[in-house]
């Protein structure tokens, strides 16, 4: 978020482009000459903030911000929810090799589509529901005259790819085996962990990887 917000501060007083309701804002001085340029000069409007805002339309920093923190959300719920993990067995337990549909079986096209259908339409609905109120919240601002379309998709698209580059800083991809685990760090950062990324262990796993727990439970009797 703060990232995105640095970003669309910076877009919005480089471009300087005027908002919609910029007339409404300025309120020029009756005889103002039309169809003609002029200067901020015209304005009677006294609040400060209010008519300088009205020359940063472009992006959208409402669009920026919904994306940005909704998509995020988005984003985790996807990976928490293994939505888009097909293809990989997520009901086997303790590493022992077991396959969620049956032993030794291969679930057929029918199967595999009716699972698709029923249990992740609900979670699908789920994780889109973050984007859906982004998506409003952009369309908002266009209903409310502040911005153009060029504002509100360029703001969505600045706040979505700001939120994707952070995602994938921490989560694998969303098509990942292990999607609902973060990185545990820099290959190398900890003795225990030999993949790029790994779920966070406690004390109990920690010493059960490094030393026999059943020889150090013998040593107390």
């Amino acid at each position: 978020m703060i990232l995105t917000t640095f970003l669309t501060d910076v877009v919005k007083n480089t471009v300087g482009r005027p908002r919609p309701d910029l007339l409404a804002r300025c309120q020029p001085k009756p005889g103002t000459p039309h169809d003609q340029l002029v200067s901020i000069d015209v304005c009677t409007e006294t609040a400060h903030h209010r008519l300088h805002d009205g020359w940063r339309s472009f992006p959208s920093g409402h669009s920026s911000f919904s994306f940005a923190g909704l998509g995020y959300l988005s984003l985790f719920l996807a990976g928490q929810m293994r939505i888009f993990a097909h293809g990989h067995n997520t009901g086997a337990s303790g590493g022992s090799g077991g396959v969620g549909v049956g032993e030794g079986s291969t679930p057929s096209i029918g199967e595999h589509t009716e699972k698709l259908v029923r249990g992740d339409l609900v979670r699908s609905l789920v994780c889109l529901a973050p984007l859906l109120g982004a998506t409003m919240i952009a369309i908002s601002r266009c209903q409310d005259y502040r911005h153009d379309v060029y504002d509100v998709c360029v703001g969505a698209l600045l706040g979505w790819t700001v939120t994707y580059w952070s995602y994938r800083r921490y989560w694998p991809r969303l098509s990942s085996s292990r999607c609902d685990e973060p990185y545990a760090g820099p290959p190398g950062a900890d003795d225990y962990s030999n993949n790029r990324y790994s779920r966070v262990r406690d004390e109990e796993e920690r010493v059960g990887s490094r030393h026999n727990v059943g020889y150090e439970l013998q040593t107390f009797r």
